[in-house]
């Protein structure tokens, strides 16, 4: 099963991060929305955060897990949150199971075909040997190597945790994401399409959801509307975090 953090109690609302991301990333946001009156759970997609390591990973297997992590809830007439890869991971759940989906807000991504943009990000997660035992100085220090934006590291290094005294890992499961990266970019079926209320925020200096992208988007999603974060890359909801919480709970309420 999934691991989550289950905040307060009412209408279920489950949070999905996205690729290399983990639960943690949302916690403050979390806390947030149960106090709205939300029962929040805030997951962690198979082989990435404390969940299960697999050697089989794809957008069709992640909305399984959602759907079983449901059964064994008993959720029902949920509300969902994705961001980037969990954003294209809720969008597949809600085309697969409407009657399952209420609300869907999608933080920076869109249903479209992505081309493989992880190449650096990658290279530098695989530059670190961690049988040399690196403290997490070192580990910072091999990353910068490769990834020179101070914030993108810093949402890295949130992966690493000591496995044992001594002996640092990253909680994901690179390996399989070494052999699977393409999965992360297919895009949504294109003959499925939810008909239920949509909010897509987008990042202003982001290129995930572009104006072109739009009429795309209205066609898999026509009842979607879309709001832009100004001033804000992908990571919309760290940059900004207080105008992504006002457009997603006013969106919900």
């Amino acid at each position: 099963m999934l691991y989550s953090k289950i905040e307060g109690s009412g209408k279920p609302l489950l949070i999905l991060h996205g690729f290399l991301g983990m639960s943690d990333n949302w916690k403050t946001l979390g806390v947030q929305f149960a106090s709205e009156g939300f029962e929040v759970h805030i997951l962690d997609l198979r082989n990435h955060g404390r969940s299960f390591h697999s050697d089989e990973f794809s957008y069709k297997l992640m909305v399984q897990d959602i759907v079983q992590y449901c059964k064994d809830n008993q959720l029902n007439n949920i509300n969902i949150i994705g961001h980037s890869m969990g954003g294209k991971t809720a969008m597949l759940l809600a085309a697969r199971y409407p009657e399952l989906v209420d609300k869907l807000i999608v933080a920076d991504i869109g249903p479209k075909y992505y081309a493989p943009h992880h190449q650096d990000i990658l290279a530098g997660l695989n530059a670190v040997d961690f049988t040399l035992k690196p403290s997490r100085i070192e580990v910072e220090a091999i990353l910068s190597k490769y990834i020179p934006d101070f914030g993108t590291r810093q949402f890295l290094l949130k992966s690493l945790y000591w496995q044992e005294p001594g002996q640092l890992a990253f909680r994901f499961n690179l390996a399989v994401f070494n052999t699977k990266i393409t999965e992360i970019g297919v895009p949504l079926p294109l003959e499925l399409s939810f008909e239920k209320p949509t909010l897509f925020i987008r990042g202003g200096n982001s290129d995930y959801i572009l104006d072109t992208d739009v009429p795309a988007i209205k066609e898999q999603f026509p009842n979607a509307r879309i709001e832009t974060i100004p001033n804000a890359g992908h990571w919309l909801h760290a940059e900004n975090p207080a105008l992504f919480y006002q457009l997603s709970l006013s969106y919900l309420n």
